[in-house]
């Protein structure tokens, strides 16, 4: 899993789009207004934090523990860093994307909601 595929994945998804809020360096996608994705770097390693359901946060975590750690620079109870080695397969990174951004979707305000659905 790499970048690019997270990215031409996430971007079909309804309302989203690419922004560069933090650095030109850092791509982030947005459902909305609101971030699912952060594409970094850990330890020189492609990452990515998402958002994740907090009764689920810890069992990714054990699952793959060196590849699923806590959320950098992020709230450690609902985000994770998912550092893209091959240790999780794409299927599951893949998963964890649309989880992140179901997640943050649900959050939306109704407006944003109807204005992304076009109704």
């Amino acid at each position: 899993m790499d970048h690019a595929r997270l990215t031409e994945y996430g971007l079909k998804k309804p309302g989203t789009s690419l922004k560069y809020p933090f650095d030109p360096d850092l791509p982030v996608l947005f459902v909305g207004d609101k971030m699912f994705a952060l594409l970094g770097t850990h330890q020189d390693i492609p990452s990515v934090n998402l958002k994740c359901d907090p009764d689920n946060v810890w069992l990714v975590r054990q699952t793959y523990p060196t590849a699923v750690l806590p959320g950098y620079h992020m709230n450690k109870r609902h985000w994770n860093t998912v550092v893209l080695n091959g240790e999780v397969p794409d299927t599951e990174v893949l998963d964890m994307l649309e989880e992140s951004y179901q997640l943050v979707y649900r959050k939306l305000t109704r407006a944003v909601k109807e204005a992304i659905s076009g109704g």
